[in-house]
């Protein structure tokens, strides 16, 4: 989703910083937060790409324990060599560094966790509050129209916003890490119920295709958005932690200038 949205003025906050044209400058994200957002910006990449490595050593998916080859559940197309890491078919290698990544992954979303909970992050802006939920048609009719607000507004994420991050960290991320380990053979030696719980290893490695492939399509669209509502302010944002808060009425995307109604009298 967009990066447009900022805490809530807090106590603890830097102060806003008026800019010339009706703007401000507004404290946007700490330092944990750019920090831990970066690195799994190269951790999800390294993932994706061996991942795909991965996949490509069986390309079909299964539901269930075995591998019923003559019907497939999905069959995966070729995948060209610059979306593999490493570049060309290489599954020991693939898996070196899917785990390392993996692992960084994982503690990187802990530490990104703790502090957001530590601090009330998560609450003030991930939680929606039960007049959100009931705003939430009024969301999805701004979000069809592309309409984004980048004035005062912006200072809160919307009610699909918070929902869509509250279920990426809560649900796509957790299912990402628990069908991962359920696959793991050391995992297995002393964990194998999980294995069961997921309905066995076709089961779970589809799971796992399926968590990815979300993170991967939340990761088009939150891209999109940046790029949709102001791409140079919301790097700068997750680089320096301010962010620029537009006059009143601002919004993002393509301006359309209406003609105006002709005057009594003008020609046709």
């Amino acid at each position: 989703m967009s990066d447009a949205a900022i805490d809530p003025p807090q106590a603890d906050r830097k102060a806003d910083r008026p800019l010339p044209g009706g703007r401000v400058d507004t404290w946007r994200h700490p330092a944990a937060v750019r920090i831990t957002h970066w690195l799994n910006v190269v951790a999800v990449v390294v993932l994706i790409m061996s991942g795909l490595n991965i996949l490509l050593a069986h390309p079909y998916l299964y539901w269930g324990v075995r591998s019923t080859f003559a019907d497939p559940w999905l069959s995966i197309p070729p995948i060209s060599n610059w979306l593999l890491i490493p570049q060309g078919r290489n599954l020991a290698e693939a898996r070196n560094y899917h785990f390392l990544f993996a692992w960084i992954f994982v503690v990187n979303g802990l530490i990104y966790l703790v502090f957001s909970l530590i601090t009330g992050r998560f609450r003030r802006r991930l939680l929606p509050t039960g007049g959100e939920l009931k705003g939430l048609g009024a969301s999805v009719a701004e979000h069809a129209r592309f309409h984004f607000p980048t004035d005062d507004h912006a200072r809160a994420y919307n009610v699909i916003q918070k929902l869509t991050y509250a279920a990426m960290i809560l649900v796509v991320l957790p299912l990402m890490l628990v069908t991962g380990l359920s696959m793991s053979p050391g995992f297995n030696a002393v964990g194998g119920l999980l294995l069961e719980m997921m309905g066995g290893r076709q089961s779970a490695r589809t799971l796992h295709f399926i968590s990815a492939a979300l993170i991967v399509g939340f990761i088009l669209v939150h891209v999109g958005l940046v790029i949709w509502t102001g791409p140079l302010n919301n790097m700068r944002a997750m680089i320096t932690g301010w962010f620029t808060i537009q006059p009143p009425g601002s919004t993002a995307g393509l301006k359309f200038r209406r003609k105006p109604p002709p005057e009594p009298g003008d020609a046709p």
